[in-house]
């Protein structure tokens, strides 16, 4: 029976469902493969998704015990467990990516957070998961910082497909587009085929008003009040503007005539923070063809549940969008100084969570190494 409701509407509509979650049990229990039947087209990962997953239940337990019996490390073996998980992922959603023609059926797996600011360890790192994992399908996240923007056409220009995350601004934005064609420019000179070479931007949207309402609510006037919950997509709105610009320049119509694919925008952060706003905002007001949205599963099931019309919520707002950023800096609020500081917390928080996942998996290790001495 073919997908219905909601999330079929916004697949008709050109937007590409994405789970933002992946854990050992999800796989095990056929709950990923379930998802998939309802209109799932790929997943994205995270440290702070795999932290959790490994923290909650047993599933990794055996997979614990063979690496504390083969002596691995605590980065070897979190290495393995997540591109296990990534690799499993990627043959469930292999269909999607065969009958899409490599559009979607993607799963993505993140570089370690630590080097954010490492162009070239990140170029290693990418190259060792891409390998590892073995899979076409599979993206390989690297995030948008000033170091990272090297390291992403690097990697694409070895033919390796590429998710850029934890993108704020537009100035950003437009410099990872920039960073995109230029890896699609060199590969194409290293004799690539660009057909299989894909890449989603993934620009964040709640953590903007999560940053900026609290200061609205400090200016304590009627326009800040009436401004709250409207950043974030205001944001989004100007960057598939921006994006629109790129696809339609004589340098990507140069790389499309020889195979290439737009980097479509991936809508991320997209489960509201604030009560207050509908829990579908950041789905429903960025309906547009051509983009992704990957949602953790509480948001999805609300879109399942009561999503909206899947109209285009995006085309003819560039104005609107401007003009409320300007109101914005015209209250005394630095958009740009909200997205850099929002960078810098993305890193922070991702590298938090990694050392988080390294306790949990060395904890795992000790405790599988303490088992297996006392049965001797």
């Amino acid at each position: 029976m073919a997908p219905s409701g909601p999330l079929a509407r916004l697949t008709e509509a050109g937007v590409a469902v994405w789970l933002d979650d992946l854990s050992r049990e999800r796989l095990r229990s056929g709950n990923l493969a379930s998802l998939v039947e309802r209109g799932v087209v790929g997943v994205t990962t995270n440290p702070t998704i795999f932290a959790a997953a490994i923290s909650q239940g047993d599933a990794y337990d055996e997979q614990l015990r063979a690496l504390a019996a083969q002596g691995a490390d605590v980065d070897q073996a979190v290495f393995t467990i997540t591109t296990d998980d990534v690799r499993a992922a990627a043959d469930v959603l292999r269909p999607v990516y065969d009958r899409t023609d490599g559009q979607d059926g993607r799963v993505s797996i993140e570089v370690d957070p630590r080097l954010a600011r490492d162009t070239a360890a990140t170029v290693t790192s990418a190259r060792a998961l891409w390998s590892t994992v073995d899979r076409p399908n599979v993206f390989i996240k690297i995030p948008a910082t000033l170091e990272g923007l090297p390291a992403i056409t690097a990697v694409l220009a070895e033919g390796i497909s590429v998710n850029v995350t934890l993108i704020f601004s537009l100035e950003r934005y437009a410099a990872v587009l920039d960073a995109f064609q230029s890896g699609l420019e060199q590969a194409r000179a290293n004799g690539h085929d660009l057909a299989p070479i894909a890449s989603v931007a993934s620009f964040f949207v709640s953590r903007v008003d999560t940053a900026i309402d609290p200061r609205l609510d400090d200016l304590a006037t009627p326009e800040a009040a009436e401004l709250r919950g409207k950043a974030a997509i205001a944001n989004a709105r100007l960057a598939y503007g921006v994006y629109e610009e790129v696809v339609a320049s004589e340098r990507w119509q140069a790389l499309a005539a020889a195979g290439a694919r737009p980097q479509r925008p991936l809508w991320a952060s997209t489960g509201v923070k604030d009560p207050a706003y509908p829990d579908t905002l950041y789905v429903d007001e960025l309906v547009v063809a051509g983009v992704v949205n990957t949602m953790p599963e509480k948001t999805l099931e609300a879109v399942a549940d009561h999503g909206g019309d899947a109209r285009d919520t995006v085309t003819g707002t560039q104005d609107a969008s401007a003009r409320l950023l300007d109101r914005l800096v015209a209250l005394g609020i630095d958009v740009d100084d909200v997205a850099r500081q929002l960078e810098i917390e993305g890193v922070e928080k991702f590298e938090a969570s990694w050392e988080q996942l390294l306790a949990k998996v060395s904890e795992g290790l000790g405790v599988a190494a303490e088992r297996a001495a006392g049965a001797q």
